[in-house]
């Protein structure tokens, strides 16, 4: 069975919708639709109507890419009002030989949930710390073990319902249903994650066009986050507000012309533009650049005061992504504030290669990992659509990576 899966990012600069699909441990990029978004304000949807009618257009054009309709998929939801809580469940390993399979781990983790989420707040995700067996070892991984008894720790995420059902009604309202939903800060550790990681603990800062998100991983469990309402529309409203220039050249000057770090700036380096007053104007590299880096140093000095208050523990890596970090030279202000213990995100899958995709692609690689510790098999098309699909009735043959073939042409529309 081949493992295809959609992931959905209602962000406030853009909706983002990835279809992937998982080969042992490689992930393929079947397709990527990504349309503007005005509809978000500090995580709320302040016009549902739009939001709707712009996340219609979104899959009709994914739909219209790959053949087939997308009718389910992942979704990332606000973490603004999350909350953490320990938890801990002990079940009764049901075979009689004591051996512990996916059905055992599963029956745990949900015990550990029970009576704990408050009424006004939804489930989010459970993450198991690590789970004991009956004569006290303590395991990650307990699956094909012989014990009586198996006990887990976990650390419980939830969110307001408020804020998840608006997002979820909008895609009921379009007849696309949600398999599971996670924050953005899950996506971009298991985007990124790595064994070491998963033995440390860490940061990761998210710098989005509205947003600065700021998680604890812990051994590869998210433990703790916080979102600040500065990010990258605040650079461009800095450009324009100092140049007297309209958002949309600002926004222009940010992502084409300016350096994240005066350091590489180039006085002589120039542009010329009218302003709002219809002047001509020269704005130079060097300038526009230091305003871009003031802004950058206010967010990054923000952020790690966060980390400080998230967490007591020592942090062993730092991890920077989300669109501002594709600023020219942002690996420059970044180390002028964390030292050389930071690192900027890098997507290597073929069509996403950009950090605003880290949360959305992750996602899946975060969905996929937790399906194969269940033993679970999954998918966005049943077996005769996957053969429509693949072509396998017309007796075609297929590529050993998966059908990625059929829609690489899109990346290069």
């Amino acid at each position: 069975m081949r493992k295809i899966m959609a992931s959905l990012d209602i962000g406030a600069n853009a909706l983002k919708l990835v279809v992937a699909e998982t080969v042992g441990e490689k992930l393929n990029i079947l397709g990527v639709s990504t349309i503007p978004n005005n509809t978000i304000k500090k995580g709320k949807i302040i016009n549902k109507e739009e939001l709707v009618n712009k996340l219609k257009e979104l899959f009709k054009d994914i739909n219209d890419r790959l053949g087939f309709e997308v009718t389910k998929t992942l979704v990332i939801v606000p973490s603004s009002s999350a909350e953490f809580t320990l938890g801990t469940g002990k079940i009764d390993v049901k075979s009689e030989d004591g051996i512990i399979t996916a059905c055992d781990i599963v029956s745990a983790v949900k015990k550990s949930a029970y009576h704990v989420v408050q009424d006004n707040m939804e489930l989010v995700t459970i993450m198991p710390i690590n789970y004991t067996l009956e004569d006290g070892t303590k395991v990650l991984d307990p699956k094909n073990l012989i014990s009586k008894t198996l006990e887990v720790k976990t650390v419980i995420i939830s969110a307001l319902k408020s804020e998840v059902y608006d997002y979820l009604e909008c895609l009921e309202k379009i007849n696309v249903d949600v398999v599971d939903i996670a924050f953005a800060s899950i996506g971009d550790y298991f985007q990124f994650r790595n064994k070491e990681f998963d033995k440390q603990v860490g940061a990761i800062i998210n710098i989005g066009e509205q947003t600065t998100c700021v998680s604890i991983i812990n051994k590869g469990v998210l433990t703790n986050t916080s979102t600040t309402y500065l990010g990258g529309s605040n650079v461009t409203n800095d450009i324009a507000y100092i140049y007297k220039i309209d958002k949309e050249k600002a926004k222009d000057i940010k992502e084409e012309f300016a350096l994240a770090h005066k350091r590489m700036a180039i006085s002589a380096e120039t542009i010329n533009i009218k302003n709002k007053e219809e002047k001509n104007i020269s704005i130079n590299q060097y300038e526009v650049s230091e305003v871009v880096e003031s802004r950058l140093k206010e967010i990054l000095n923000l952020a790690k005061k966060q980390i400080n208050i998230l967490t007591k523990k020592e942090i062993s890596y730092i991890i920077l992504t989300g669109g501002v970090t594709e600023t020219k030279d942002f690996n420059l202000v970044a180390e002028s504030i964390f030292g050389k213990n930071v690192t900027l995100g890098n997507i290597h899958e073929l069509g996403v290669r950009n950090n605003i995709y880290s949360s959305v692609v992750g996602l899946i690689k975060w969905y996929d990992y937790n399906q194969k510790l269940k033993n679970r098999e999954y998918s966005l098309l049943n077996i005769k659509e996957q053969e429509e699909f693949s072509k396998l009735s017309n007796g075609e043959e297929l590529s050993s990576n998966g059908v990625i073939g059929k829609v690489f042409g899109y990346f290069f529309d």
